[in-house]
């Protein structure tokens, strides 16, 4: 036994990722004529490899927890966390370090660092990024976690940024395609409530973070614009227990302020959401439970501020590990069949963080295909984001133990071409 990601207990076959691995690009024929054409035996198309980090450089120790995001144009960016000393999550004084490209993913431009962490006397670090694109505003948002003297695990309740036993949290913003960066904005009073550190009320949050990949722009009906971001928090109940909850912090002013929104579930961890065709966000979660091997969701009707019951979606294996979900046709018109088809990637496998995989869904995630391995063997983290001309790009992560980090293994980017690849049924006659 051992402590995973968040310090949560788990076996050795839930390991937490040292390295970031595959940036994977998914394009050609997406959606083919019947169903009846595919099997999880077809062959998966071509394949082919690129080094987004070719070795861990100094002062970084080992790579973790990919985020993405398409922002238009060909222009594509994804960060990861630089860890000093070992691969351990906050508070290790880790760094968030990026590569952006701008032809789609097929070359990257030098790897920088956009948030830097301290080592030493009042050490501080950034962990576990998440992109969110502002494509009405033309802004790019990135949350993390914010630490000082503790993490997730050990973070008291109160969200005073000062004391260095509360875990904090922070947004920048790019104006210009992640090219340069705001400094960091604290908003901690905002996404971890409750002020006393010795009398917690029901729904203060001790402990919390955002889920790390990417958010979600909203593109129809009342809260179209809206900018919504995952969280998880240690959320205090009205019988003095604690529960892992999720929620939503969303923004109706282009970032300017966030508004925290209803706790949702117990025994949840890292989710993330996505646009149904009919305006409704589905919420899909890791679980706490490691009974659970599988995914849990929730729907919301308004625009993410609260959900409806968690159920347990047992079509999508899992081995209590950070996923992805995302729209295929962003742009398609509300209600279309387009608005309905949707990719998920995690590490397909009810036990054990390996053969990280992608699946569709044509009907708003109420059902979902056959599963494409991706890239088989040990796999972390995955985020996947939309490009142009129905390709998606998906970043994911090897896995292997904190506890032995192997110190040239980092980030390895993959291009694959999938034909066929997860067909959905042909359109109803008009």
């Amino acid at each position: 036994m051992y402590r995973n990601h968040h310090g949560k207990i788990g076996n050795f076959g839930r390991a937490a990722t040292a390295t970031v691995g595959a940036v994977v690009m998914l394009a050609g024929a997406l959606l083919a004529a019947s169903p009846s054409t595919a099997a999880p035996t077809d062959a998966p198309g071509t394949f082919a490899e690129q080094n987004l980090a070719p070795t861990v450089v100094s002062p970084f120790a080992a790579y973790r927890i990919p985020a993405l995001s398409y922002l238009g144009n060909n222009v594509v960016v994804a960060a990861w966390d630089g860890r000093p000393t070992s691969a351990a999550d906050s508070p290790n004084p880790n760094s968030i370090v990026m590569r952006r490209s701008t032809d789609g993913g097929a070359t990257w431009d030098t790897q920088r660092t956009i948030l830097a962490g301290f080592q030493g006397t009042n050490k501080y670090g950034y962990s576990d990024p998440s992109f969110i694109y502002d494509a009405e505003a033309g802004k790019l948002f990135l949350f993390s976690v914010y630490s000082k003297d503790v993490g997730f695990v050990a973070s008291t309740f109160g969200n005073d940024d000062a004391n260095r036993n509360i875990i904090s949290a922070q947004v920048s913003e790019s104006s210009d395609g992640g090219l340069t960066w705001s400094t960091p904005r604290l908003i901690t009073n905002v996404v971890k409530p409750g002020s006393s550190a010795s009398n917690p009320q029901p729904g203060d949050v001790r402990g919390m973070f955002a889920s790390s990949g990417e958010g979600i722009q909203l593109k129809y009906g009342t809260y179209a614009g809206r900018l919504i971001q995952q969280f998880a928090g240690d959320v205090r109940q009205s019988d003095g227990t604690n529960a892992i909850q999720a929620y939503s912090v969303y923004s109706d002013d282009h970032g300017a302020t966030w508004v925290k929104g209803a706790n949702v579930g117990s025994k949840m961890d890292e989710n993330k959401t996505v646009e149904l065709s009919d305006g409704r966000i589905m919420l899909n979660s890791r679980s706490n439970n490691a009974a659970d091997n599988a995914r849990k969701v929730a729907i919301s009707t308004d625009g993410g501020h609260s959900y409806g019951p968690v159920t347990l979606d047992t079509s999508l294996v899992d081995p209590a590990n950070n996923a992805a979900i995302t729209r295929l046709f962003p742009d398609a018109p509300a209600g279309s069949d387009d608005a309905k088809k949707l990719i998920f990637t995690n590490a397909n496998d009810a036990n054990v963080r390996q053969n990280v995989s992608a699946r569709v869904s044509c009907d708003d995630g109420v059902t979902w295909g056959v599963p494409r391995v991706i890239r088989p063997g040990s796999s972390g983290y995955s985020t996947v984001t939309r490009l142009e001309s129905a390709r998606s790009v998906c970043c994911t992560s090897p896995t292997t133990s904190t506890a032995s980090p192997s110190p040239n293994s980092a980030m390895t980017g993959s291009t694959a071409v999938f034909r066929p690849f997860l067909p959905c049924p042909p359109p109803s006659p008009a």
